[in-house]
């Protein structure tokens, strides 16, 4: 048996995780799969911020679980999902890490949405 190897975020490999002070809104053709006012960011490395959306926050019926998982070393083993909606594009357009490592236990019980697969929209409270 091989041993996943497990890394921490550091200089070299920066994560960051805040809260999202924005309403965070996912849609596919038009209509909402997620609605949230509790996002969190996530900043890693060099790639492009990820929104965490609550899985709670997630229109029910609209995602389904697939058998297909992959591996971070950072965050830990990673489950998909498919929009219900959408069409070809939409299948494993949803991740999720169901037992993320303690360096990012705040994505815990949140999904991410690929963002050329889905629409994501911010809208930032005024005040």
């Amino acid at each position: 048996m091989t041993d996943k190897p497990i890394r921490q975020p550091g200089p070299d490999h920066p994560i960051r995780i805040e809260r999202n002070p924005a309403r965070v809104t996912v849609t596919v053709d038009g209509q909402v799969i997620a609605d949230t006012s509790d996002a969190l960011t996530l900043w890693e490395a060099n790639y492009p911020p990820v929104h965490y959306i609550p899985l709670s926050d997630v229109v029910a019926g609209m995602v389904q679980p697939t058998d297909h998982y992959t591996y971070c070393p950072y965050k830990g083993d990673c489950s998909y999902f498919t929009v219900l909606v959408g069409g070809p594009h939409t299948v494993k357009a949803v991740w999720a890490y169901d037992a993320p490592y303690e360096a990012v236990a705040a994505i815990k019980g949140h999904v991410a949405f690929y963002p050329n697969r889905v629409d994501i929209a911010e809208a930032v409270p005024t005040t």
